[in-house]
C-alpha cells in the first residue's frame, strides 16, 4: 500500500509559527474517488499567504482547518486516475497541500502544464506561476506603469518584488528597491537591475522615509506593496500626487497578533493617491496569456528568476520560516518528490 506524509496543521499559531503547530503524519493512499484524479507533488510553493491561512480569519480563501494539511500550490504528476481528462503521468499545476499525494476533483485551480517549456517545472511555482504574474498583473493592470515614471517597490529582493522591478524597467521606469541588508540591496541592482536600493534595516519610520525622499525628492508614482507596518508607513510620505498603491502584501504583519497597521494613511488623502487591493486570483483566465509573455522575456534575458529550493517534505516547517527570516535567496520552493 502507498503511504502518503501530510504536513498537518494542528493548532492555530499565535505571532511566530512554531513546530508544535504542525504535524508530520502518514496515512494509506486511497485510491481515486469517481471522477478524480491523485496527483503525486513534486513541488510544492511556500508563501506569506500561507501564514493567514493558519489564522481563524475573514480572508479570501476559508481557513485551513485544524487537522487538515497546509494548503499550498504544487506541479506533480497524475499518479491515478478516474478522470479521462487526466491520464497517468500528465503533469499538472494546482492549489493542493504540503503532503507527497493529493487527491483532486475536477473543477478546482488544477490544470496541465507543459513541462517541455520550461528549464524546470519548478517554473510554474516562480516566473511563470502565481508569483511571477503576481507582479506582471498586478504592476501592468493595477499600477499602469508609464515611461519615466518613479515606481518604489518594498520586498524588493523578494519573489514578487524581484519580478516586479524587472517588469517596470521593461516598461521605461526608474525603480527604487527597499530590502533588508547590504546582500539583498547589492543584488536588487547587479542581479535585477534596479536603478537604487534602499536598506531599511535599523532605521526608524522618519530616518527611512528621510532616506526614501532623498532618493526619490518628487516622490513615487507608483508603490507596490509587500511589506506594511513601518517600511508602509516610510513610503506614503513620499507620494507623488495621484500616486497608485498596489497592495499585494503585508508579510510584515503576518505574525504580529496587533496587526498594527498604517499610521501615515492620511497621507492618501493628501496626495489624492488611490490605494488597490490586489489578488492575481482575479486574473486566473489570463495566466495563460501573462506566462507566454514572462517565458518570451525570461528567455530573452530581460528577466532573472532566481529560486531557493529547500528539499524534503519532513523540513518543510525551517524552509517556510525563512520566508519571515529574511533568508529565502529567491522564491522559495519545497521539493517533495
Amino acid at each position: 500500500m502507498v503511504k502518503n506524509r501530510r504536513l498537518i496543521l494542528r493548532r492555530r499559531p499565535s505571532g511566530n509559527p512554531v513546530p508544535d503547530d504542525f504535524e508530520l503524519v502518514t496515512e494509506p493512499l486511497s485510491e481515486p474517488e469517481p471522477s478524480a484524479f491523485i496527483v503525486r507533488n513534486y513541488f510544492a510553493s511556500l508563501d506569506p499567504a500561507q501564514r493567514g491561512w493558519m489564522d481563524d480569519a475573514p480572508s479570501y480563501f476559508p481557513p485551513i482547518k485544524l487537522g487538515d494539511p497546509v494548503r499550498a500550490t504544487t506541479v506533480g504528476i497524475v499518479h491515478a486516475s478516474a478522470n479521462k481528462s487526466y491520464k497517468i503521468g500528465d503533469w499538472v499545476l494546482g492549489l493542493n497541500a504540503l503532503e507527497d499525494y493529493s487527491m483532486v476533483q475536477p473543477g478546482g485551480f488544477t490544470a496541465p502544464i507543459d513541462v517541455s517549456q520550461v528549464d524546470s517545472p519548478t517554473r510554474f511555482l516562480s516566473g511563470m506561476g502565481a508569483v511571477g504574474l503576481s507582479g506582471y498583473f498586478g504592476l501592468l493592470e493595477v499600477g499602469k506603469p508609464k515611461k519615466g515614471e518613479t515606481l518604489l517597490v518594498s520586498g524588493a529582493a523578494g519573489a514578487v518584488g524581484s519580478v516586479v522591478g524587472q517588469i517596470g524597467k521593461i516598461k521605461g521606469c526608474r525603480v527604487i528597491g527597499i530590502a533588508g541588508g547590504a546582500d539583498k540591496c547589492r543584488r536588487l541592482i547587479s542581479d535585477y537591475g534596479f536603478d537604487a536600493a534602499i536598506d531599511y534595516r535599523g532605521k526608524t519610520v522618519d530616518q527611512l522615509a528621510g532616506e526614501i525622499a532623498t532618493t526619490i525628492p518628487d516622490g513615487a508614482n507608483i508603490v507596490f506593496e509587500n511589506v506594511g507596518g513601518d517600511v508602509f508607513d516610510a513610503e506614503l510620505m513620499n507620494l507623488a500626487p495621484y500616486a497608485r498603491i498596489v497592495l499585494c502584501g503585508l508579510i510584515s504583519e503576518y505574525n504580529n497578533p496587533s496587526k498594527i497597521g498604517a499610521r501615515n494613511i492620511w497621507q492618501i488623502l493628501v496626495k489624492q493617491a488611490t490605494l488597490t487591493g490586489f489578488l492575481s486570483s482575479d486574473y486566473v483566465d489570463r495566466f495563460a496569456q501573462g506566462g507566454l509573455q514572462m517565458a518570451k522575456w525570461i528567455a530573452e534575458g530581460r528577466m532573472r528568476i532566481d529560486e531557493d529550493i529547500q528539499t524534503g517534505l519532513e523540513n518543510a516547517y525551517p524552509a517556510f520560516m525563512r520566508l519571515f527570516s529574511g533568508a529565502n535567496t529567491g522564491k522559495l520552493i519545497l521539493k517533495i518528490a
